[in-house]
């Protein structure tokens, strides 16, 4: 029986005895180790994506309030995939064959072309690229419409950041973010307010039991221009993830209620979006991708 995932492309860097594997199905990122340290939390090539682990969530991140949102003037239903909550999760191209366009030692290019459904009736073409340096996985993908009219866009990514040999308790986490999405008890977003001090990881401090299933915006970037999560073990190495200003949201969960009861509290999702939870309904961050227009983001996840 082929592995859930689909076929496996690994890259490898020999300067850092870096390997990563990147999943066909969903285009994910299954695996990111260096010298045997886990970067990200990995699962197994036979099974399914635990928690959506290293997932591309396109053409929206996050949820959709009862899988119905109305973009200009048109009313659209889509399943609901969460049924917890009543939402649509996680956009469409998760659970896709993604085709493979180009690979080297380091680097895999893999491209989707949407199926257009009755809930998203557009059609377009993701590619992603994951390109290894040193002990640095970078990720961009460009997202193209080739319908004939203006289709709402987001787009966000799914690792799990791993603590590495200790628990995720004893990791000490710095977020570089100013605000905080309040959200109701479907988490979907209500308003944005300053961090409130149990949730505020500006300055590194030890996560302890804190729960987390949070958004985070308002990122303070660093002088290239990138904004950081960084999750550092117990061992003192540092899993990071940073993306540049083509987004500006970060949703940071620990894990402690995700159906995979094993993998709860394994990590940290550290998910660089470029909107927040809903924006097919609020608007917040939302683009719209005119007919050939082509929107990028580029992010990675590094072991410092």
């Amino acid at each position: 029986m082929p592995a859930p995932s689909g076929s496996q492309y690994v890259l490898h860097d020999s300067s850092s005895n870096a390997t990563a594997v990147v999943t066909e199905v969903g285009a994910m990122l299954r695996v990111f180790e260096v010298a045997g340290r886990d970067v990200v939390v990995p699962f197994p090539e036979d099974a399914i994506a635990p928690a959506g682990h290293g997932a591309i969530l396109a053409p929206w991140p996050n949820r959709l309030r009862d899988g119905h949102y109305t973009f200009e003037g048109q009313d659209y239903q889509l399943p609901v995939t969460e049924v917890a909550r009543g939402t649509a999760l996680h956009g469409l191209a998760m659970w896709q064959r993604w085709s493979l366009l180009d690979s080297t030692t380091n680097q895999v290019v893999l491209g989707l072309d949407t199926i257009p459904v009755g809930g998203y009736p557009w059609q377009l073409e993701l590619v992603a690229a994951y390109a290894l340096e040193g002990t640095t996985l970078t990720i961009e993908v460009d997202a193209t419409n080739v319908s004939d009219t203006t289709a709402p866009y987001g787009v966000g990514f799914h690792p799990w950041l791993s603590p590495g040999p200790g628990s995720l308790d004893d990791a000490t986490l710095r977020l570089d973010a100013a605000g905080w999405v309040t959200t109701d008890d479907r988490l979907l977003p209500t308003g944005v307010v300053p961090i409130p001090e149990k949730f505020d990881f500006r300055v590194e401090r030890v996560l302890g039991d804190t729960d987390l299933d949070d958004a985070f915006v308002d990122v303070v970037r660093d002088e290239d221009g990138l904004a950081w999560i960084r999750l550092t073990g117990t061992d003192g190495r540092t899993a990071a993830v940073w993306m540049d200003d083509s987004m500006d949201t970060f949703q940071v969960c620990s894990g402690d209620h995700i159906g995979a009861v094993d993998y709860r509290r394994a990590g940290l999702a550290a998910e660089p979006m470029s909107c927040v939870a809903d924006a097919f309904n609020s608007g917040d961050r939302l683009v719209s991708l005119a007919p050939g227009e082509t929107a990028s983001v580029r992010w990675g996840i590094s072991l410092l």
